[in-house]
């Protein structure tokens, strides 16, 4: 789908584009709409980029300093690097609504809160620290920014503990984890 024409806020355009994607069967939305700011809403970069830095400031106060605002003809690009997604949809949600905003490019990247070589080893710290697993037969592997555990386990229940503990390491990254109770060789618990 293709949306032309021309709108009087960037705040018109989103609104278009977001309603579009939300017709059903629209996989693409090619959004060429035109913001034609009445002259009354016209405002020079700098101004532009004030305001954007202190709506960043209030609506991220622990975060603010990661993000960097660069205007240019009232486009609005925004770039740095921070922890979780919230705070970058945030961060481009407080400039979208400012006066004389023609555009906004989230460039934001996502850092890894922990490494997977730090998430290994509390993987590994979690598997000793446990009575019912016994860690000298626990492989934890990284491979590629992917973490991958494995073992053999007496019965079932230290098998959903393992995967458990796993899971809440790895904060949202790809995991992996076979672990079986002994005996059960083909059988897979998670993947």
């Amino acid at each position: 789908m293709t949306l032309t024409g021309f709108v009087r806020s960037y705040s018109q355009r989103y609104a278009a584009e977001n309603d579009a994607k939300r017709v059903a069967g629209v996989a693409a939305v090619a959004n060429d709409i035109e913001v034609r700011l009445p002259s009354v809403d016209q405002r020079p970069d700098p101004e532009i980029a004030r305001d954007a830095v202190a709506a960043i400031q209030s609506d991220l106060p622990y975060s603010h300093q990661f993000v960097k605002t660069i205007v240019k003809g009232g486009w609005v690009t925004l770039e740095g690097e921070v922890e979780w997604n919230y705070l970058r949809e945030r961060a481009e949600n407080a400039v979208r609504r400012i006066k004389g905003v023609k555009g906004v490019s989230n460039m934001i990247q996502l850092k890894p809160v922990a490494s997977p070589v730090d998430i290994k080893r509390k993987i590994e710290d979690a598997f000793k620290r446990s009575a019912i697993v016994d860690a000298n037969h626990v492989t934890v592997e990284t491979t590629g920014g992917r973490l991958h555990a494995s073992r053999e386990t007496r019965w079932a229940g230290s098998a959903r503990g393992s995967r458990r503990i796993g899971a809440g390491r790895s904060r949202g990254r790809q995991t992996g984890a076979r672990i079986r109770p002994h005996g059960e060789s083909h059988r897979r618990f998670a993947r």
